[in-house]
């Protein structure tokens, strides 16, 4: 494999060696694919405004999530079915985000059980959690969770329904035969059937509940003493309610561009949920962010750390847990370069006055 110098460069890698099939399931988005190319594209339209004449020869990049440790602000988004990419999926990405020092998501949809990704080793793991229509699967598996290690619950609050994504319906996309959705194995919940349109789309209408409400995150909270981060805020309104209903945290994302489209790109609205959010829980983010410039404008906007999704199931296919390991110190490694040159030793030190926005500015 050619040398990958950034970890854009998989994405071709991986639409190479994947089939057609899984690669659009990986890198479609919702209807006309708009907001898909706005969450990165909007990262253009933050410049810098660097300071001179620092010490800079030392940089610490570690960060604190919900009282965790970790060695820099970049974590693992939950991306479902990775064993689609690679036969090692979900596990491989584990003992990738391990090395790393860092923190990883594993999705209610993953091809490898949470006990299997337990059993990787020492790691700081959350999961992100679907609420299903039987609400005793979902009492079990919440408690697998716990007897597992896994540290917080990541509630996908934006996914009642499933987003026209179109790639799929021509795909006829199903799970491969071979592959089971481990944490519903054995629940008559682990397969998917193959339809005229998308096999995600029809399981998701069979089995998720679309009743899903505020009053459910009462109820998850009283079934589990695990801090729960709500995931898929876009607004200061709902940021507000969440806090309200004594939510741990909040991600702010639009599901990778996958659900609605024509909603602003995550690092436009995330200002907005920080300033709703007035400090009173951590916010972070995901979409979009491919490099660690993208990294350190998030920083600078207020949140606490951000998660990537793509960009590690696409090196997940093109090498596997090496092919992971890499881009995470490449995401590392341009992160540290861009404090550096920021003039910034600590994320401390990444403040607001350290980029301008130029939300009005021509598309580029």
């Amino acid at each position: 494999m050619a040398e990958v110098t950034n970890v854009s460069e998989y994405e071709a890698i991986a639409r190479e060696k994947l089939p057609k099939m899984v690669y659009d399931y990986y890198a479609s988005g919702a209807e006309d694919q708009w907001t898909l190319a706005e969450n990165t594209r909007a990262f253009s339209r933050i410049l810098f405004r660097p300071r001179i004449l620092i010490d800079v020869s030392k940089i610490d990049m570690t960060a604190n999530v919900l009282g965790f440790k970790i060695s820099m602000p970049i974590m693992i988004a939950p991306t479902a079915m990775q064993k689609m990419a690679h036969p090692h999926g979900e596990c491989a990405t584990a003992r990738a985000a391990s090395a790393a020092g860092t923190i990883m998501i594993l999705s209610s949809w993953s091809t490898s059980s949470v006990e299997e990704v337990a059993s990787t080793g020492p790691g700081i793991r959350f999961f992100q959690l679907s609420v299903y229509k039987d609400r005793h699967v979902v009492e079990r598996l919440v408690r697998r969770v716990e007897r597992a290690g896994f540290k917080a619950i990541a509630l996908t609050v934006d996914a009642q329904r499933l987003g026209r994504r179109e790639s799929d319906i021509k795909n006829r996309f199903t799970l491969p035969p071979h592959l089971t959705l481990k944490n519903f194995e054995g629940l008559e919940l682990g397969k998917m059937d193959k339809v005229e349109n998308s096999g995600l789309a029809s399981y998701v209408a069979g089995q998720i509940d679309r009743t899903l409400s505020w009053k459910d995150v009462k109820w998850l909270q009283s079934i589990t003493v695990l801090p729960i981060l709500m995931k898929g805020v876009l607004t200061a309104e709902d940021t507000r309610i969440a806090i309200q209903n004594k939510i741990a945290g909040i991600i702010v994302s639009n599901h990778g561009a996958r659900q609605l489209d024509y909603v602003p790109s995550t690092i436009m609205v995330l200002e907005e949920v920080v300033k709703a959010a007035q400090g009173r829980v951590p916010i972070f983010l995901d979409g979009g962010v491919r490099r660690g410039t993208d990294v350190f404008k998030a920083l600078a906007l207020g949140a606490s750390g951000i998660f990537i999704g793509r960009s590690v199931v696409f090196s997940l296919a093109a090498d596997g847990e090496v092919g992971v390991r890499k881009v995470l110190q490449r995401l590392r490694d341009e992160f540290e370069l861009t404090m550096a040159l920021s003039g910034c030793r600590s994320l401390s030190e990444i403040t607001r006055d350290h980029i301008i926005t130029r939300w009005d500015a021509p598309r580029l």
